[in-house]
């Protein structure tokens, strides 16, 4: 809770001052207020299970759920499926990141680039990820590079086109005052377009993250070889083991929300100016 103390008048002069104290446990209220939230989410599962409102085959109670995921941690069975995914989108993000972020900008950028590009993009961007399945396994067999492959397609054109649309849409009174006061090409870049950009790279990266993270099951799920979280999902489906199923999903679930606050925590880190406070 803020308190805000009333101003006061200096005995010397007109100037008032203004104290402003922050209660210590403020930091630890979103803590809080999530840690209850899921509690309460799961112990609504539970009840909802325990009351075979749904039947028990499709939807497990909550503590079948964790006695799973901890049975699979145990045996060694879900921490190397974790690894192998983990590794390879954090892998597939990284390339994707190289490759997007300069492109998406220089088709911002060029008039000339983005006529030479933006078909191939577009339509890449449309494109649902699952076509490229057969072609990839065709080309590359069932290999780790196939699923590489496909997390890179998944990923690299949302982050593209939002750079793109970052620098279109950058204000032409900031690079007339660049011009103005006399910047050169590379300062309008670093000191004007990329940080205005900067809110666009972010989203882009998260949408990549996302699409991403679809590309990285659908490789697993139809031609992973036998490894990574999307063949435990499909393993656990094939074999009615609902409430392993789940576990692989709330995995998933979390390892999706941890990249999305990491980019969250970047970006107030990158743009703290656009880190606002909240009541």
């Amino acid at each position: 809770m803020t308190h805000v103390a009333p101003a006061r008048q200096s005995t010397q002069g007109t100037a008032q001052v203004e104290t402003i104290t922050v209660g210590k446990y403020a930091p630890f209220k979103g803590v809080a207020l999530t840690i209850v939230n899921l509690a309460l989410f799961f112990l609504l599962w539970e009840l909802i299970a325990r009351a075979e409102l749904i039947n028990a085959l499709f939807f497990p109670r909550a503590s079948e759920m964790f006695s799973a995921m901890y049975l699979g941690f145990a045996d060694g069975t879900i921490l190397p499926e974790i690894w192998h995914s983990l590794s390879n989108f954090l892998i597939g993000l990284a390339i994707s990141i190289v490759i997007g972020i300069p492109v998406g900008l220089l088709m911002g950028a060029s008039r000339v680039a983005d006529l030479i590009l933006s078909p191939y993009v577009w339509a890449m961007a449309s494109l649902p990820r699952v076509a490229l399945i057969p072609l990839l396994i065709l080309i590359m067999g069932f290999d780790n590079s196939m699923q590489l492959t496909i997390i890179v397609l998944s990923a690299v054109f949302p982050i593209m086109v939002n750079c793109m649309a970052g620098v279109k849409t950058v204000d032409p009174s900031l690079l007339r005052a660049g011009r103005v006061f006399g910047t050169s090409r590379v300062q309008t870049y670093s000191k004007i377009i990329f940080p205005f950009t900067l809110p666009f790279v972010i989203s882009g990266v998260n949408q990549g993250i996302a699409r991403g993270l679809v590309g990285m099951l659908i490789g697993e799920l139809l031609g992973g070889g036998g490894s990574g979280l999307g063949f435990l999902l499909d393993r656990a489906g094939d074999q009615f083991d609902a409430p392993m199923l789940y576990a692989v999903l709330i995995l998933l679930a979390v390892m999706s929300v941890g990249l999305i606050q990491s980019m969250r925590w970047l970006e107030q880190r990158a743009a703290p100016w656009r880190d606002t406070q909240r009541m």
